[in-house]
């Protein structure tokens, strides 16, 4: 009857709120500062605004004086649109369009110089995760209602600089505070329908840590490479399950395990999931004095989301007998790749642009209508001001979804088969004061 569906849908929200760094697919927001998100997000060899903090750490130790750095990065989030056939539409092929939803991405990063050592200290305050989705709650994939994710992310950060090799390395910690709320509907055909909708809302904190190397063994060369650690998150939370159907006219045993209708019955949850790892590493060359060209490469380690379990402190038939599900996930380790430039009309403005192309993770088997996922590319544009004292950023960057379809040779848990299609808009502004 695969009732632990509303498990794996959980698990999907869980992970939601949990990742890594930099441009990883999933639901990851690689645009943590407009300068960058100009150029593709090509930028750990370059790292020479406050927002190195999030791509290479090791740049802030190249930045004079104290400099503080507000970001805004506005996405319209994928407009998805899916057709085909799933779980709560069989037989009927259904076709159906999520509930659009703009989310404000804030940045903050303050960097200080030392004068006399050569020693930076840095703070950076960023969210890499944010994650909203929204389906008809009478749809065909009512299955994930909503999921709303609020992470936020602490980097303190130190960084060195070695003048006489032109080397610099930084090394920081990561402090990660998320909360996620979401509605999901269990959905049984040979019992009537919807059984009853699941809400939870759990917290974690967990702690990692970061380091960068910067390298510039000439004017025009510069290499650059970053790294982020794993983080676990220990989640703890509340689940409320309310029955939605008339469960005494069920056959033994889902009689005594549902809820009769409107009767709602809560639980404590807890979870543990492990963020991954991610690595990036770039080469920016200048071959000409006015313009800029940068190649990153970045891997992230998605493997190590194998499986959520989320447990129930309840001792509910409901929990103990159908949501307590193991789910395996058996994501993948991905590459994404970043492109760049960077052209200076003049010494107070320049113009940008840049391509990515980005992998995802998730196997057809266990895609989801939370995290439609696919590979995607990015194409974004953008142009700064600037002058010794402040700097005004701003970027634009369309994203195309390849088209993703899952035939029933994938054995999805959700889907029977059909099709996802997606594009989205992001809008990037930075503002930089130096003192």
């Amino acid at each position: 009857m695969k009732i632990n569906l509303i498990g794996a849908l959980v698990g999907i929200a869980m992970v939601a709120m949990t990742s890594s760094v930099s441009h990883a697919s999933g639901n990851k927001i690689t645009e943590q500062g407009a300068k960058a998100q100009a150029m593709g997000n090509a930028f750990a060899a370059q790292a020479d605004d406050p927002s190195a903090l999030a791509y290479n750490p090791a740049g802030i130790a190249y930045l004079k004086g104290k400099q503080v750095q507000i970001g805004y990065a506005t996405v319209l989030l994928p407009q998805t649109q899916f057709n085909g056939v799933t779980n709560v539409s069989s037989p009927d092929v259904a076709s159906e369009r999520a509930n659009g939803d703009l989310v404000a991405v804030p940045t903050v990063y303050l960097t200080h110089y030392l004068e006399s050592i050569p020693l930076s200290f840095g703070l950076g305050i960023n969210s890499f995760f944010p994650l909203v989705k929204r389906w008809d709650e009478g749809g065909a994939l009512r299955e994930t209602a909503s999921i709303s994710i609020k992470p936020v992310n602490f980097q303190p950060t130190l960084a060195y600089r070695f003048d006489d090799l032109n080397l610099a390395v930084a090394a920081g910690a990561d402090i990660t505070y998320a909360r996620f709320s979401t509605e999901c509907f269990l959905y049984n055909g040979a019992l009537g329908g919807n059984l009853g909708m699941l809400g939870l809302d759990a917290t974690a904190v967990g702690y990692g840590y970061n380091a960068g190397v910067l390298w510039k063994p000439l004017s025009f060369l510069s290499f650059g490479a970053s790294y982020r650690s794993e983080i676990k998150l220990n989640f703890e939370g509340d689940a409320n399950f309310m029955g939605l159907a008339n469960s005494s006219s069920f056959p033994p045993p889902y009689n005594a395990i549902f809820p009769a209708n409107g009767t709602t019955v809560r639980s404590k949850l807890s979870a543990d999931y492990t963020l991954p790892y991610n690595f990036m590493a770039g080469v920016a060359w200048k071959p000409v004095d006015k313009l800029t060209l940068e190649f990153d490469a970045e891997r992230t380690g998605w493997s190590s989301y194998k499986e959520l379990n989320v447990k129930y402190q309840s001792s509910a038939p409901i929990y103990a007998n159908v949501l307590s599900q193991p789910v395996i996930k058996n994501w993948k380790d991905v590459w994404s790749y970043h492109f760049g430039g960077q052209y200076s009309v003049n010494d107070k403005i320049d113009l940008r642009a840049g391509y990515t192309y980005e992998e995802n993770p998730v196997p057809d088997s266990t895609l989801g209508s939370d995290l439609p996922d696919s590979n995607r590319h990015y194409f974004s544009v953008g142009s700064g001001v600037h002058n010794s004292i402040a700097a005004v950023d701003v970027a634009y960057t369309y994203v195309d979804f390849e088209k993703r379809t899952i035939d029933s040779s994938a054995n999805n848990s959700q889907i029977k088969y059909g099709s996802f299609k997606q594009d989205a808009h992001m809008l990037g502004i930075s503002l930089t004061c130096k003192f």
